[in-house]
């Protein structure tokens, strides 16, 4: 299930993620289950990554992203383009220690 954020908590997010390159990239076949195995390692080793979509409209990207989502219970925290950002807590030893809700 996917984690409800704050936007105090999303603006931090952000902050964090603005340095990144994007650890995963979604070709032209779209979303397989390969790409959600890779996208599942990437979020439980660094739980907050970048996504590159390349699809041609708007339409399949988001679709795209969304199909990310559901694969891997993880939360948008923005989208800008091609790019999307993505973040799951780790289970064991969070990384990532949000601010509290305000």
């Amino acid at each position: 299930m996917p984690t409800t954020l704050a936007a105090s908590q999303k603006r931090y997010l952000r902050s964090l993620a603005h340095s990144l390159k994007p650890v995963i990239l979604v070709g032209a076949k779209g979303v397989s289950p390969s790409v959600l195995s890779e996208l599942d390692g990437a979020l439980e080793h660094h739980e907050l990554i970048k996504v590159r979509v390349a699809a041609e409209d708007r339409e399949t990207r988001d679709a795209w992203i969304d199909a990310l989502l559901e694969g891997s219970d993880a939360t948008l925290v923005q989208r800008i383009g091609h790019i999307a950002c993505l973040y799951r807590p780790r289970v064991k030893d969070p990384a990532i220690v949000l601010p509290r809700k305000s």
